[in-house]
């Protein structure tokens, strides 16, 4: 390893090294001459490298203090210019995306255990990617692109606001060291728009209720995540076509959308009451 750096378990730490997923990444996202670069988990800067060969902006931010101290001189090894690179080193979770410029892309490719908060982050920031470049988990990159019939609450989240695809699927292999399971990308482009106008903070809190329960039909999951009654749940579920014995997984986002839309008239007809 470079400079006898070694992957880190405790950070999820597993280095790719292959070229072809490398560009693919960069490919997912356009990367090309004037482009602002987020890369989140840089390590020792083989994605780094390629950002810079296309010629954009690269901050790179790295929560491992021996990676970022190092990674200027590494990519100097590799023979890459870096005067457009800054690095920073920080964690994610505490970072403020309103600094960056508009239209900025993301590349990462990150531990597994930050998928969600990362995709989470993505979706709150008022200050959206244009587009994102993940390499996930392949099993969890599936469900995030997942669309009617087999929606997480994680998938509807990201649906939302961005336009959800599978990229190249990477072999655990070409990591070190090898991961136990296979990864993939996962490309997010941004929607000009959010995909309905709606209160967020019902519509969400709607979703969050409806898959609050695992194996709980939407009779009973809506029931207790919403404190109404399971007579009312059924009213709700019967205005919108939807029956009470389905689970949330099986709704699209326009289903959800049909019950928001009816949720607010039974909210009316009770305080009318």
């Amino acid at each position: 390893m470079i400079e006898n750096l070694q992957p880190k378990k405790a950070l999820g730490q597993h280095w790719l090294y292959d070229i072809d997923v490398l560009e693919a990444m960069c490919d997912a996202v356009d990367v090309e001459s004037g482009n602002f670069v987020l890369e989140i988990g840089p390590g020792l800067g083989t994605l780094t490298s390629r950002l810079l060969q296309r010629d954009a902006s690269v901050l790179a931010l790295e929560f491992d203090h021996d990676l970022a101290v190092s990674l200027n001189s590494n990519l100097k090894k590799q023979y890459v210019n870096t005067a457009k690179l800054e690095v920073r080193e920080g964690d994610i979770r505490t970072f403020n995306f309103t600094e960056l410029p508009a239209d900025y892309k993301v590349c990462a490719n990150i531990p597994y255990y930050l998928t969600s908060n990362l995709i989470r982050l993505f979706c709150d920031t008022p200050s959206k990617p244009l587009v994102a470049s993940i390499l996930i988990q392949k099993e969890v990159a599936e469900r995030v692109a997942a669309k009617d019939g087999k929606m997480s609450i994680l998938s509807c989240y990201a649906h939302f606001f961005f336009e959800c695809t599978l990229g190249e699927h990477v072999p655990a292999e070409l990591f070190t060291p090898a991961p136990k399971v296979d990864s993939q990308i996962l490309i997010l482009w941004r929607r000009p728009n959010s995909l309905f106008d709606v209160d967020q903070g019902l519509y969400f809190r709607l979703i969050k209720a409806g898959f609050s329960g695992k194996r709980k039909t939407l009779r009973n999951s809506l029931s207790a995540g919403l404190q109404y009654s399971k007579s009312q749940v059924e009213t709700l579920l019967h205005a919108s076509h939807i029956s009470p014995s389905k689970r949330a997984e099986t709704l699209s986002l326009e289903d959800w959308k049909t019950v928001y839309d009816n949720i607010k008239l039974i909210d009316a007809s009770t305080t009318e009451a």
